[in-house]
């Protein structure tokens, strides 16, 4: 017994590896089948990774996985894949492997999992998925396989169908399918099931939109007649059931079928069923009355020129719903709808709802539409009637709104046009007639730091426009109201369209933040909010005249706006915009515009009589141009023009700001206790008393780019010393300024004082000295430096040639008598005058200055005590020749 079971034991073992062995040996003759299949039968690029077989796992059948295939297209559409397969695994028998070449295959089952499929006809009607080879008939050399299938299965897969011709998309997704049946005969019978996801849209319009389908059917399949029975069938859209029966037969140029379904139930239950169930929620809970029925039949040829008649309708009569968690009921519903084609023609389609009513509360709303030609140019009439209380909507139906709405809404509206009209602004063609009425309609929503009420909006629609009577709203601190005429309202609703209007706007207060969105993601060091940029919408176009009592932008409060704001093509232009600011008048005129990646502005800036403290204090713009105006109190005039980027703020980037300004100031002062700038000054200049500066008419020009101010140079006085200022600085507080001071003599001592009076000339008493000043750093940390050596030498050659005209003119005698005592030789009596001269001015300065007797000797004592003098003038002594803090 033992001898026995040894002997069992070793031929399973033996039997086993042999099992596990066997399909390396046949692996590569597959591998070699499926390349040559490939090659021989399809007009596509085909990789797998991976190909194995197996004797045990299907045993005692041959199982073969192929892993890992990639299928793309060759052109026209080139590189683009058609299909990608996770695995695809099939068996067959033994037998099938010892077959010889030329021999058909047979497969009994078949198992693909998480295949991607994308079908595509182009606007030529090229298909992708047209791949197979044609063959000639007489080829000898090609593999066939046979069929005879009992399994299959399709596993969580996806096919995405895109047709240019009628633009038309269908998205198939978690597709999952699997059949049991024979297709060896001629006559059999396949059991099929169902599940996935469907999205189905046309020209932009969504018909289905990732709703559910399940089918069970039960297909008789006539292959010798190509003909296809649905027997027992049952379906689900979403949770509402259908039953199906008829048929389906293949033709040379097309199909012929003739098909029925309807709802087995006419529980009004089962028009809730059709809805997504995130939407239907709990329908087996929900209380209803009246029915509802779906009823179709689908009979005619499908091919390149026609399709199948067809006629669906959907009714329901006096039905009500009320889920039980909610306080409303919607009540007398009632709906009588068809779609149909009756001549086989794709255009001919048409959808006609005779009646859609139903009631809430005491809120009747009653509709009617046509919809034809909807695969081209759709005509569309309709008609709506009623009253719809927003709040009344959650309360009756279980929709969860990503943003809360108030409000009553009336409407009695008929409408007619057709798309084309629509896109091409053709108002002649689009008929509307009718009002809209709006009452404390309120909606909160990320586009707005507060709720948003409109408060009353009346509207009467006029073929092409819409003429608004009445329209007030509020949002935290702002109101408006409005009254205007609107165009292309219908196109902006139904489509792209551009919505135009003119308008006029009244506010008593608008703050431009209540009109901010807040980007939560976004905050600063301090973590708080930044406030994004608003894009101008694309699709406005109108023109606003406004009028506000108060605007508040960032921490400006401008009074009495007025002026004119066109919006066109994502810009924002400005047209005299007049304000009261800084208790001084603004007018603005330029644009904004948000149609690049970063937005920009383009503007002209004009202020009257503007507070100097108040405007420098409250606008960073202006505290950029000129910071140093902060010290300053009285009167601005100026004109700024300039652009530049701007940032989420709508703040201006100064570094991309550039323009120039023309300013003048009246009736201003400074005050010297609020700057370092003129602390370090006066610590420099101590003759200067800033308080006493006269900044009176005082006109200046300036340019800016590239984050600097160049400032043309202006004159100010002080007392009877002319100053002289230019230079630049930068947005980012730099400095580089000079200033030419210049001084009379008399503000430079005693020294130079008893200097001058021993020349004692009128001109002597009016000579001046330039003193200038070179201002460096910052605004918060500045560097003032003198240059004494102009003035030195300014003062130095004045005193000479006073004093040379001043000794001419008084000892002419004097000089004559020396002249003839020095007279003789070969000079002549030019040069003898001239020496004469010189010799008498060396003497009389001797006295004065030191003792040297020439002029350069002269000019160097006058130059020593000049620099004594000016250097306790202007501060502190330095050693050195030519400066002084």
């Amino acid at each position: 017994m033992k001898k026995a079971l040894k002997i069992s034991g070793l031929s399973f073992l033996i039997l086993f590896l042999l099992l596990i062995a066997v399909p390396f040996v046949f692996q590569g003759k597959i591998n070699d089948i499926i390349k040559q299949m490939i090659n021989e039968n399809l007009n596509a690029k085909v990789e797998f990774s991976d190909l194995s077989l197996s004797f045990i796992r299907s045993f005692p059948q041959a199982h073969v996985r192929v892993n890992d295939i990639l299928i793309k297209n060759v052109a026209p559409f080139e590189d683009d894949t058609l299909t990608t397969v996770k695995d695809i695994s099939f068996t067959m028998s033994l037998k099938e492997l010892f077959k010889k070449e030329g021999e058909p295959l047979i497969i009994n089952s078949i198992r693909i999992d998480e295949a991607l499929l994308t079908l595509k006809t182009d606007a030529l009607g090229n298909s992708n998925y047209d791949i197979s080879k044609k063959n000639d008939s007489d080829a000898s050399s090609d593999r066939k396989i046979t069929f005879d299938i009992k399994d299959y299965s399709i596993n969580n897969s996806a096919l995405t169908f895109k047709d240019e011709t009628s633009n038309m998309t269908l998205h198939l997704t978690e597709f999952n399918h699997l059949g049991h049946g024979m297709f060896s005969s001629e006559v059999s019978e396949l059991d099929t099931s169902t599940e996935t996801h469907v999205s189905f849209s046309m020209d932009s319009t969504f018909y289905l939109k990732n709703t559910l389908l399940k089918l069970d059917a039960l297909i008789d399949l006539d292959l010798s007649n190509d003909t296809y029975t649905f027997k027992e069938n049952k379906g689900y859209i979403n949770q509402l059931p259908i039953t199906f029966q008829g048929y389906l037969r293949q033709l040379d140029q097309g199909q012929e079928m003739e098909i029925s379904f309807e709802n087995p139930e006419s529980d009004f239950k089962n028009f809730l069923a059709v809805l997504p169930e995130a939407y239907s929620k709990n329908i087996e809970e929900v209380e209803t009355s009246g029915d509802f029925k779906v009823k179709g039949l689908v009979k005619g040829t499908y091919s390149d020129e026609t399709i199948p008649n067809f006629d669906i309708t959907i009714t329901s009569n006096n039905a009500a719903f009320k889920y039980p968690n909610l306080p409303k009921q919607v009540r007398n519903i009632n709906i009588n709808s068809s779609v149909k084609n009756t001549t086989g023609h794709t255009d001919d389609t048409f959808i006609d709802i005779k009646t859609l009513d139903f009631i809430i509360d005491s809120d009747v709303f009653k509709s009617s539409a046509t919809l034809k030609n909807i695969t081209k140019n759709m005509v569309v009439n309709a008609r709506v009637n009623g009253v719809i209380n927003l709040e009344n909507l959650s309360k009756a139906y279980p929709i969860e709104l990503d943003t809360p709405v108030k409000g009553i809404l009336k409407g009695d509206i008929t409408t007619a046009f057709d798309m084309e009209a629509i896109e091409s602004n053709t108002y002649d063609r689009i008929k509307n007639n009718g009002s809209i009425q709006i009452n404390n309609f309120e909606f909160t929503s990320k586009s707005f730091n507060h709720p948003f009420l409109i408060s009353e909006a009346n509207m009467k629609l006029n073929t092409g426009t819409v003429t608004l009577n009445q329209f007030k709203a509020k949002t935290g601190d702002s109101d408006l109201s409005a009254t205007g005429i609107i165009k292309n309202l219908t196109g902006f609703l139904l489509s792209d369209g551009t919505l135009q209007g003119d308008f006029k706007v009244n506010s008593n207060s608008f703050n431009v933040n209540d009109f901010m969105t807040v980007d939560a993601s976004s905050k600063d060091q301090n973590s708080k909010k930044q406030a994004e940029a608003l894009k101008i919408p694309e699709a406005l176009d109108c023109t606003i005249n406004a009028t506000a009592a108060t605007v508040i932008y960032d921490n400006l409060n401008l009074k009495d706006v007025k002026g004119i704001l066109v919006i066109r093509d994502q810009k924002a232009s400005l047209n005299n915009l007049t304000s009261t600011i800084f208790d001084g008048a603004l007018a603005i005129t330029g644009d904004v515009t948000t149609k690049a990646q970063n937005p920009s502005f383009n503007l002209s800036l004009m202020a009257n009589d503007f507070d100097i403290g108040k405007s420098f204090t409250g606008m960073e713009l202006l505290q950029n141009l000129a910071p140093i105006a902060k010290v300053l109190q009285g009167k601005l005039n100026t004109k700024i023009n300039l652009k530049g980027d701007l940032d989420e703020a709508l703040s201006p980037v100064l570094s991309s700001v550039s323009g120039n300004a023309f300013a003048q100031l009246s009736g201003t002062r400074v005050k010297t206790d609020e700057s370092k700038i003129i602390n370090s000054l006066e610590g420099a200049l101590n003759f200067v008393d800033f308080k006493k500066l006269n900044l009176n008419d005082l006109k200046t020009q300036f340019e800016f780019a590239d984050g600097k101010v160049a400032v043309k140079p202006f004159h100010i006085n002080y007392e009877d010393i002319k100053i002289e200022v230019s230079g630049t600085h930068g947005f980012d507080k730099s400095l580089n300024y000079n200033a030419i001071f210049n001084v009379p003599a008399r503000y430079l001592g005693s020294d130079i004082n008893r200097l001058i009076g021993k020349i004692d000339t009128a001109e002597a008493n009016n000579i001046s000295i330039p003193v200038a000043a070179n201002i460096t750093g910052s605004f918060t940390n500045p560097t003032v430096k003198t240059d004494l050596s102009s003035g030195v030498k300014n003062l130095t050659q004045q005193l000479i040639e006073i004093e040379k005209q001043k000794l001419l003119n008084q000892g002419k005698d004097k000089v004559k008598s020396l002249i003839g005592n020095v007279i003789g030789g070969n000079q002549t009596k030019s040069d003898s005058l001239k020496k004469a001269q010189n010799s008498t001015v060396n003497t009389i300065l001797k006295d004065i200055v030191g003792n040297k007797t020439t002029q350069d000797s002269t000019s160097s004592n006058t130059d020593n005590a000049v620099k004594n003098v000016l250097g306790g003038l202007l501060g502190k002594k330095k050693k050195g020749k030519d400066s002084v803090n």
